[in-house]
């Protein structure tokens, strides 16, 4: 899955991809690369991200979608947002996917969305909001209880009719970083579920702080983590760079773990 930010302030890429040639250049090259979707972002979940309108989040993202399928129109678009009508207007637009960091909980409406559409969903771990996540950190057991929300997110979503279902434990969201290490050390224990795992660990802060060095100098060290997490069973990885995500898929599979 790759990541196409169309937001002036992601930690990685913000603002480079602002009008439709810059787009469409990193689109042809994520697809070229083998992507098997693209994954459209326009409100930054960046720890303590500026709150942006709903009406501003659609007025960014359904262009970006309409101008990709006019000249891809086979691509896969996953749309990230916690909106229902952000979500309905991508869907309408001829997005595929709903990929909600929120799974649900920042938008009571987003369930009957997903189960009229009948769309992909996939629901990430975290707590409170872009603004407010960081400080809340604080479990006693913390696979347990993500377990626990995920199992409870799933009753739900199949009580919509929703089974079209990824689960995302959301590194780096409400997580201090020697918790993402545990998460990650501990990430076969999703496959309890019997749903997809995605894994979005590219150039994140758990990265680059460990290491102490920038978002721009973490693809060896996410490449790293990404076939860590591909032996813990991730089965989608999100990242900024598809063609070395790529290479680690087809070696892994070459080696039939």
């Amino acid at each position: 899955m790759g990541i196409l930010n169309v937001t002036p302030n992601s930690f990685f890429d913000g603002g480079k991809y602002k009008n439709e040639s810059e787009i469409l250049s990193q689109v042809e090259k994520m697809l070229a690369e083998g992507a098997d979707f693209i994954d459209i972002g326009a409100y930054s979940s960046k720890p303590s991200a500026e709150f942006v309108t709903e009406q501003e989040e659609i007025d960014r993202i359904v262009p970006a979608i309409k101008l990709i399928l006019k000249h891809f129109p086979e691509t896969l678009l996953s749309i990230d947002t916690f909106r229902a009508e952000v979500a309905k207007a991508s869907i309408e637009s001829g997005a595929a996917i709903i990929n909600d960091i929120a799974a649900g909980e920042l938008d009571d409406k987003m369930f009957d969305v997903i189960a009229h559409y009948n769309v992909p969903y996939i629901m990430m771990h975290m707590r409170g909001n872009p603004q407010t996540m960081q400080s809340l950190t604080q479990y006693d057991d913390i696979i347990k209880e993500m377990l626990f929300y995920f199992s409870e997110k799933v009753a739900k979503a199949r009580s919509f009719g929703i089974n079209d279902l990824i689960l995302d434990p959301g590194f780096g969201f409400a997580k201090t970083t020697d918790q993402n290490y545990e998460v990650m050390q501990k990430m076969e224990l999703f496959n309890v579920l019997e749903l997809p795992v995605l894994a979005g660990i590219s150039r994140k802060s758990m990265i680059y702080k460990t290491l102490n060095i920038t978002p721009q100098e973490a693809l060896n060290a996410t490449t790293f983590l990404n076939t860590i997490a591909l032996t813990k069973g991730a089965k989608i990885l999100r990242v900024h760079d598809v063609k070395e995500a790529v290479e680690c898929v087809t070696l892994f599979n070459k080696l039939n773990l």
